[in-house]
């Protein structure tokens, strides 16, 4: 399996990004890790492991960065702008510097679209930015994701927080906004389990596939077993079943 490892400053953050790179060719996913995590955190978890046999075919490629959740959905400043505001930092980094890398390493990135993916407050990354840039990003595997930013802002809302809040903006987007008919040519997987610590992950997911109906978006939320905890164990076999779904 080819492997790259790099790290370059981010003028947005203002500081060095570390960020991995796993395959050489196929479908472009850019990983989000779980909360507060690191670039390295789907490797040592096993999902790397778990999907290396599509990696090596080159079926797809992943490129897995590093959060910024610290200084934003995990903060505990009373600051509700400022935590937002470090989140559009880091949407832009994503955006505007990391898109280009895979975009740089990636052929298929720039015509086709990156998939999105991540595990918790990764899969509400996952499903935000693919939501949020349908003209960037193909589509998402977002599992065990919350959609809802009123669970990391109870007590605040603004514009920022509005547009980083899934079920807000679908619910508010009007049946022929262009993004709705742009959503309706994606790849939208939400998969949670319905076991141990699984909400209010199943309420947000069932909340999304509600405004997915309603605006007739083909979207597959999936709700699996009440043996299904959030946690690796379960991603693992998450990951590669819905992998193999996009690669047919």
């Amino acid at each position: 399996m080819q492997i790259i490892y790099d790290k370059s400053y981010s003028r947005h953050l203002d500081r060095t990004m570390e960020y991995k790179i796993f395959g050489h060719d196929g479908i472009p996913f850019l990983v989000f890790p779980s909360q507060d995590g690191r670039f390295f955190d789907f490797e040592d978890n096993g999902m790397i492991e778990c999907v290396k046999d599509f990696i090596e075919a080159g079926k797809i490629q992943m490129f897995c960065v590093d959060s910024n959740d610290v200084n934003s959905w995990s903060s505990k400043s009373p600051d509700g702008r400022w935590r937002i505001e470090q989140h559009e930092r880091y949407y832009n980094y994503i955006i505007e510097e990391f898109c280009p890398i895979i975009q740089y390493y990636n052929p298929h990135a720039s015509s086709a679209g990156i998939m999105t993916t991540g595990c918790s407050m990764g899969a509400a990354h996952a499903a935000n930015f693919a939501l949020r840039r349908p003209d960037i990003f193909a589509g998402c595997i977002a599992m065990s994701g919350v959609y809802n930013a009123r669970y990391f802002f109870p007590d605040y809302m603004d514009d920022l927080v509005y547009a980083n809040s899934p079920t807000d903006y679908i619910e508010g987007m009007s049946y022929d906004h262009p993004y709705v008919e742009m959503y309706r040519h994606r790849k939208i997987i939400l998969c949670v389990g319905q076991g141990a610590w699984e909400h209010p992950m199943i309420e947000d997911t069932a909340r999304m596939q509600e405004l997915f109906g309603y605006k007739n978006i083909p979207a597959w939320c999936d709700f699996w077993g009440y043996d299904v905890a959030h946690d690796w164990p379960w991603w693992r076999k998450q990951l590669p079943y819905f992998v193999g779904t996009i690669c047919q």
